[in-house]
């Protein structure tokens, strides 16, 4: 399912301005089209992913297919935007449903850390594959048929997996499920924080840090999720125990996810924008000048495995980490200075998320109970999702602070030149400060899980 959920936005972004001329939706609506899938599907993983630990997972994914299913069937009535929407929302929903399950029944089929990794490379291989064929493919199915046909696609994919799962995987045991009962008010606090979270850095790009829609948004979310720490710490029964997350593994395991998704992000927007509007490449060239990084996120996988048997987990996950926040400084300290450092930037970034993607998501796995393994790879999502869009926040907030102009403008004066390239190289710092940071935390937490694991010098008990 992690191909539906990468393959779904890549390979509609190509049918917008025809979406947009059959419908006649603004620019605003169209880009709610895309935002409102990702917004429904960060906001609703973890309280799905609580629902699915406690009923099953493999029942929760079954119901989410259907979901998928039906609502991309609807595609072929849509008439109207708003219609359209509404479909993206249900399929968000389904996203939600679907993916962190992927990885929590994969972690439950294999008890052994290389089984899982494989596993785990596999499912982000073939997400990865869907990212990169998406506009390519919908560009050649626009030529001869609607684009209602590449929604309708998820019909055969949704059946098949329906079977797949359905005949394949048995049931979740009920000793691997917790009958804890759901947290309400911890789900709403969650979701609300989240989806402001999602909401807020669009804002930021599309209103401009002079308006106080985007601030207002991002202080309703910073006390939503105080609100919602503070909730999970006094229930009885919390959505999400905090203890859990807190633990070595976990934590590291979310900060090199979050460092990974904030640095891929906030990368290919900075360059996209480079490449067009800077060196005035066609959008064409500057799909090509991006093949290095979908050349890496593709064949990757085939890096991991020997990776980790030969270095272990941990120190895969430093040296991933460590090659995405080197990549940043490189485009920030010298991505201006011609093509050869960016495409050595977006090597390093993809080489550094490909590898961390897994294994950040097997640290997570590893380091939480099993009867919370859904709620742990929805963690992983959100972790990623939510980085992403702050990632977006920061670079066009830079942008937006230190350019003059319409930076969509045809053509720059000298000073708007030199202020977009002073722009970049600012914004490409911070992501690298902040990325860091991720990376420093990550590793600080994995040393003390490994200190945790070995045991004291009198040979009695684990080290604290």
């Amino acid at each position: 399912m992690f191909l539906f959920e990468m393959l779904d936005n890549s390979i509609l972004n190509v049918a917008l301005p025809t979406i947009g001329r059959e419908l006649s939706a603004s620019t605003t609506v169209l880009q709610w089209v895309t935002g409102v899938y990702a917004v429904a599907f960060g906001g609703l993983m973890l309280a799905l992913g609580a629902l699915a630990d406690r009923v099953g997972r493999r029942k929760v994914m079954l119901v989410g297919l259907v979901l998928l299913g039906v609502a991309s069937l609807a595609t072929a009535f849509v008439t109207t935007a708003p219609q359209l929407i509404a479909i993206r929302v249900a399929m968000g929903v389904a996203a939600a449903m679907t993916t962190p399950g992927s990885l929590a029944l994969a972690f439950r089929l294999f008890d052994e850390d290389g089984l899982r990794v494989r596993a785990t490379t596999l499912i982000s291989t073939v997400g990865l594959v869907g990212l990169a064929i998406g506009p390519t493919v919908g560009g050649f199915v626009l030529a001869f048929a609607p684009w209602q046909v590449l929604l309708l696609v998820n019909v055969p994919i949704a059946a098949l997996a329906f079977i797949g799962i359905r005949r394949g995987i048995p049931a979740d045991r009920v000793d691997e499920l917790h009958r804890d009962p759901i947290d309400g008010t911890g789900a709403l606090l969650g979701t609300t924080t989240i989806v402001l979270a999602l909401v807020a850095p669009t804002l930021f790009v599309d209103a401009g840090t002079a308006s106080p829609l985007p601030w207002l948004t991002t202080a309703a979310a910073l006390v939503m999720a105080v609100l919602f720490v503070v909730r999970e710490r006094s229930a009885r029964f919390p959505l999400l125990d905090l203890e859990l997350v807190a633990r070595p593994l976990v934590s590291s395991g979310l900060a090199f996810k979050a460092a990974a998704s904030l640095a891929t992000a906030g990368l290919g927007y900075l360059v996209t924008l480079q490449l067009q509007l800077d060196w005035g490449w066609t959008p064409a060239q500057a799909a090509m000048g991006m093949l290095p990084q979908v050349v890496v996120l593709i064949v990757g996988g085939a890096l991991i495995g020997p990776l980790v048997t030969r270095v272990g987990l941990d120190r895969t996950a430093w040296l991933s980490a460590g090659s995405v926040v080197c990549g940043l400084a490189v485009y920030g300290l010298l991505g201006r200075f011609g093509y050869v450092w960016v495409a050595l930037s977006l090597v390093l970034v993809a080489a550094g998320m490909r590898v961390v993607g897994v294994v950040a998501g097997t640290n997570v796995m590893r380091g939480l109970p099993t009867n919370r393994t859904t709620i742990g790879a929805a963690l992983v999502d959100t972790a990623g999702e939510v980085t992403t869009g702050i990632g977006i926040a920061v670079s066009g907030t830079i942008l937006a602070a230190l350019f003059t102009g319409d930076i969509a403008t045809s053509s720059w004066s000298t000073h708007q030149t030199t202020e977009f390239r002073e722009a970049v190289t600012w914004a490409g710092l911070a992501l690298t400060v902040l990325a860091a940071a991720l990376v420093g935390w990550g590793i600080t937490r994995a040393r003390r899980a490994a200190d945790s694991t070995t045991p004291c010098v009198n040979g009695q008990a684990a080290c604290p």
